[in-house]
């Protein structure tokens, strides 16, 4: 009698995981399937990527300056030639009109939850991106990225979120020593991360470790601020960029608005040629949650966020935030006191010649993938950077302070033909480049309607599952 409940245990244990493994495996065909239209492809005429873009005003960004009606060539996904003269070549010619063509935009710090983000990214003329919290399904996009099966903006990626053991939670990996350290980044690096991420709960031997370690396998440090260690001590060379101007009030300036102790601040950054992201629109999106309340889930486009991060990321900051409104009246203006404060920051660290990255922290917290590096750019215009040096965070910039994205940046002979077509100059207006007429990626021609098909494609997308099982990979291969 034992022997055939035990047996009925076991038949129905192994029911229940194939039923499981059966989910999953549909699941991720039904996600191949929604995704095909990013796969490239000759019969979507995506492999192309030989053209003459023909009578376009070029802003190459490398000065300030629009250079009139030039004929721009493109070999092999690559700029060739930019002119004034019609090259004789047999490639398909495109008609620009005397439209503008500037370079794609980067964007330095973003969370890529799934496939139908990259098509976003490249529908608002981004055309790479730095993903700042890596995980296993991550690398598999970068090698279809990196071998054309996916069209996706050029993509790099961190590792996990590295903190220190007594401070990691369960999105985090705890580093329990100079040894574990050595052996974590030889592992992420063997399995092919290009940098690596540090969180805000590393302390000062494990930092010196990660640091070490970053430096001996070539992988470079993008640093979320650590609590536990004192400000100055990540001007390291070690480090890519310091993230979040947020923390420069929080750690450096000890919660203090302080101008004055902010100038010490800004000459580190100087002294250690330190470039900063920003993200100022995530911040920004706390004073829409407080003020809008429920509309925050229609108003800033939750439609076109990951669905398990709206419901399990966003709808939490959300009723964090409603709650501390609701528990503390003056809220909403000390945060609002604080945005105008990181605004201020970011001028004096661009009048003292930082460079300075545009980086979203899209994909959590109501940031919409693609969306929000307009936001970005409009709060560097606010903050009293001139269209040119707003754009420059997003191209020039980028460009020379991330390696893997030296050879884009700027439309140059011999770059890669990320580009952005517009109607008019976005030096003049730089919000026209929420409306690209077109976007090239590695030399492909995406068109206005294209574009507008990838968003259609992202919005109200059903990817609950896969993103689940992503995220329990990542848990696996952290903890297990």
């Amino acid at each position: 009698m034992i022997m055939k409940y035990i047996k009925y245990f076991f038949r129905t244990i192994a029911g229940l995981i194939l039923i499981l493994l059966l989910t999953c495996i549909i699941a991720f065909i039904v996600d191949s399937y929604q995704t095909r239209y990013l796969n490239i492809t000759d019969e979507n005429l995506l492999t192309e990527n030989s053209y003459l873009i023909k009578d376009v005003n070029v802003i190459p960004m490398t000065k300030d300056t629009v250079v009139l009606h030039q004929n721009v060539l493109i070999r092999d996904g690559k700029i060739e030639s930019i002119s004034g003269d019609i090259p004789e070549i047999d490639v398909t010619v495109i008609e620009g009109k005397g439209k503008f063509l500037s370079p794609g935009l980067i964007d330095a710090h973003v969370h890529v939850w799934d496939k139908q983000e990259f098509g976003l990214y490249l529908a608002n003329g981004v055309t790479a991106v730095r993903n700042a919290w890596g995980m296993p399904f991550h690398l598999r996009f970068k090698k279809d990225t990196n071998h054309d099966k996916l069209l996706a903006p050029l993509f790099i990626t961190t590792t996990p979120k590295l903190t220190g053991a007594q401070n990691a939670e369960f999105d985090q990996l705890g580093v329990k020593n100079a040894k574990h350290a050595e052996e974590l980044l030889h592992h992420f690096h063997e399995q092919g991360y290009d940098l690596v991420k540090t969180y805000a709960g590393v302390p000062e031997d494990i930092f010196d470790a990660i640091l070490r370690e970053s430096e001996k396998n070539d992988m470079p440090v993008v640093a979320h601020p650590s609590f536990e260690v004192p400000y100055e001590y990540h001007f390291k060379q070690a480090i890519q960029s310091i993230e979040h101007t947020e923390d420069i009030v929080q750690n450096a300036l000890q919660y203090k608005l302080d101008s004055l102790a902010l100038q010490k601040v800004v000459q580190d950054y100087v002294d250690a040629k330190m470039a900063h992201t920003p993200t100022l629109t995530i911040y920004q999106n706390i004073i829409d949650i407080i003020e809008n309340e429920e509309l925050i889930k229609t108003t800033k486009g939750g439609e076109y966020m990951n669905p398990t991060l709206m419901s399990l990321g966003s709808v939490n900051d959300y009723n964090r935030w409603t709650s501390e409104q609701y528990y503390n009246p003056e809220t909403l203006a000390n945060i609002k006191k604080q945005h105008r404060f990181h605004l201020y920051i970011v001028k004096q660290l661009h009048d003292s010649g930082v460079k300075l990255l545009c980086g979203t922290d899209a994909g959590i917290v109501f940031n919409q993938p693609g969306f929000a590096i307009h936001e970005e750019l409009g709060y560097f215009i606010e903050a009293g950077l001139s269209p040119y040096e707003a754009l420059k965070t997003a191209t020039v910039n980028p460009s020379t302070e991330i390696k893997l994205f030296n050879e884009s940046g700027t439309v140059e002979k011999g770059k890669i033909a990320n580009l952005i077509l517009t109607d008019s100059n976005p030096l003049d207006n730089i919000s026209i480049l929420k409306n690209p007429k077109a976007v090239f990626i590695k030399g492909r021609y995406l068109e206005a309607d294209r574009l507008n098909e990838f968003k259609e494609k992202a919005k109200n997308r059903k990817t609950g599952l896969v993103t689940l099982l992503r995220f329990a990979e990542s848990l696996i291969e952290n903890y297990l």
